[in-house]
């Protein structure tokens, strides 16, 4: 749980003071911790990355997402999402590593705005056991909208997310964090 608290802060941090003057205020973020072979903790991390990490990954895991189409605009790299409902999302690629990858919303009907966050399935650092699968985000209510309406909006995005992830995996060793 420890690991928990400290990987959320850590992203939200980076993503807050990293991001320049305009630091979003609200924070957001969601963990899932998967049980596997301690021995093959790295070959486990890279396959739930091969599963679940890449950049239109999302639409095959996060239930509100219709479809993904990976765009490309001179050298920046853009996700445009389609939801269940026929929202679009527009989201822009800043960086990537070879676990995780930070983007930016430049187009949305959510209730936010300055959001960026990240996504990231790293093996834990306190349990050799596990491997995190974390998405943490850092935003703004959008103009005219409420903090505690977009927090709840991302909040809510974040858990079907990762709680998808978790039905896909199948049932856990320890399922003490069932939130």
């Amino acid at each position: 749980m420890r690991a928990l608290f400290t990987a959320l802060f850590a992203t939200c941090a980076f993503l807050a003071f990293g991001a320049g003057a305009e630091a979003a205020s609200l924070t957001s973020g969601k963990k899932l911790e998967v049980n596997v072979d301690p021995s093959k903790v790295n070959d486990e991390t890279a396959k739930l990355w091969a599963r679940f990490g890449g950049w239109c990954a999302i639409a095959e895991w996060h239930p509100a997402i219709k479809s993904c189409e990976e765009i490309k605009e001179g050298d920046d790299v853009f996700r445009k999402l389609t939801l269940q409902d026929g929202g679009i999302i527009k989201e822009k690629l800043i960086n990537t590593t070879g676990v995780s990858y930070r983007y930016a919303i430049v187009e949305s009907p959510l209730p936010v705005k300055n959001y960026e966050a990240q996504f990231s399935i790293v093996p834990d650092d306190d349990d050799e056991d596990e491997v995190n699968i974390v998405w943490a985000a850092t935003y703004d209510a959008a103009d005219g909208k409420d903090d505690k309406d977009a927090r709840k909006t991302i909040d809510g995005i974040f858990k079907d997310g990762i709680k998808n992830i978790e039905k896909m995996l199948g049932p856990k060793k320890d399922d003490d964090d069932k939130d």
